[in-house]
């Protein structure tokens, strides 16, 4: 479970009467991350952790032998009206709370509570805001273990990665495909105790013009002499509380790097290490930047350099125990992320060019620390030459 002392601190310093979780159906997976595990339940149940007083767990009487070995106060009710009732008893007229839905649907990560809910909430008299950087608090910020476990993960990322170039380079005049190289990274991942939600990505030449793109056997493209690589892998040790990491590589199977390429990637590289030096040069200042800052900065650059058409996503995520986590994002493009990049906070940077030909993109791991933005994960400065 998370720290409930820590979550009612942040509530009483940013003058909020509560923060109210909400699930029904799986929906709200933030929930659960703040309970400390998941349960099958049938009925829309909530968790209200007040800046004063003791967190109070509503369930439905059918659902809270679920919830039994939490040691949380428990509201029971049965019939709608009951649960009005209890959630009457906790909430107060001029109240405010914040939840998970996020104004106009800007963070997706966050907007996870449906409307009709947010408008009974309203209707008992308190105002409702978004919890995003109540869950970044909470849930989004790494323990010890956890950054550990982070930087461990991708530093074994890393290993494999160069590891696939050479089975691609031993295996490149037998007809290897992209389809085999998943495969061999999925086999390195077993013997390595990491584990995963899905892909690798393996893409090569028109295939790296699709961000997510992932080969099946049946659109699986053979690899040849002279075709441009791309893969993105993602993983996290086999225990409790791992943290992904999450990276992604290129290479071209031949002598020399094309020059369309070679420009490419210097323009993807200098973007990914621009976006860094301006995280740590605000460190050094006592700022930690938003979001969207450093998107924006990163993505300036591309523009000015003639490829912004090709930008065609964020420029980071934040890692948790999910890839995709809860966290504030690298993002002024597809949402405007305005939470800080705080310490305890993982994410990646990886921005990306993507043309019908080939695609760029190149991916490192960032951890803020009490001592600043420290990169756990290898970076690639040069593209991998696989010569057959």
């Amino acid at each position: 479970m998370i720290d409930i002392g820590s979550v009612k601190s942040y509530l009483q310093d940013h003058s909020l009467d509560g923060w109210l979780l909400y699930d029904f159906q799986q929906l709200n997976p933030i929930f659960w991350e703040a309970l400390g595990r998941s349960a099958h339940v049938t009925r829309p149940c909530w968790f209200f952790i007040p800046a004063h007083g003791d967190p109070v767990l509503i369930a439905h009487k059918v659902d809270t032998g679920k919830f039994s070995d939490l040691g949380l106060k428990t509201s029971v009710y049965s019939g709608r009206r009951d649960m009005q009732h209890h959630l009457g008893e906790i909430l107060r007229v001029g109240q405010t709370v914040a939840m998970e839905y996020s104004p106009l649907a800007a963070l997706p990560v966050i907007s996870r509570v449906d409307a009709g809910t947010v408008e009974l909430v309203k209707s008992l008299g308190a105002a409702v805001v978004s919890s995003a950087d109540v869950v970044q608090h909470a849930i989004g910020r790494l323990d010890k273990a956890q950054a550990d476990s982070q930087a461990s993960a991708a530093r074994q990322l890393g290993t494999i990665v160069n590891e696939a170039f050479q089975f691609i380079r031993g295996n490149l005049s037998s007809g290897v495909t992209e389809h085999d190289v998943c495969e061999f990274i999925r086999l390195r991942f077993v013997a390595e105790h990491l584990i995963t939600d899905s892909g690798p990505i393996v893409a090569v030449n028109e295939h790296s013009g699709d961000p997510h793109y992932e080969p099946t056997p049946g659109t699986s493209q053979q690899i040849r002499p002279g075709d441009w690589i791309l893969i993105d892998l993602w993983a996290k040790e086999e225990q409790e509380n791992a943290v992904f990491g999450d990276i992604t590589w290129v290479a071209f199977a031949g002598d020399e790097v094309p020059e369309a390429h070679r420009k490419a990637f210097d323009i993807v590289k200098n973007a990914r290490n621009l976006a860094l030096d301006f995280i740590q040069e605000a460190f050094r200042r006592g700022e930690f930047l938003q979001g969207w800052q450093v998107d924006e900065c990163a993505r300036d650059f591309i523009a000015s350099s003639g490829y912004g058409a090709y930008f065609t996503h964020r420029l980071g995520h934040s890692l948790g125990k999910t890839v995709h986590s809860y966290a504030v994002n690298l993002d002024s493009f597809e949402t405007r992320d305005t939470r800080r990049i705080s310490p305890g906070i993982a994410f990646t940077i990886e921005p990306g060019v993507y043309m019908p030909e080939f695609g760029v993109r190149s991916e490192i791991n960032v951890f803020m620390s009490d001592q600043g933005p420290a990169v756990t994960s290898p970076v690639q400065e040069e593209v991998v030459l696989i010569a057959s």
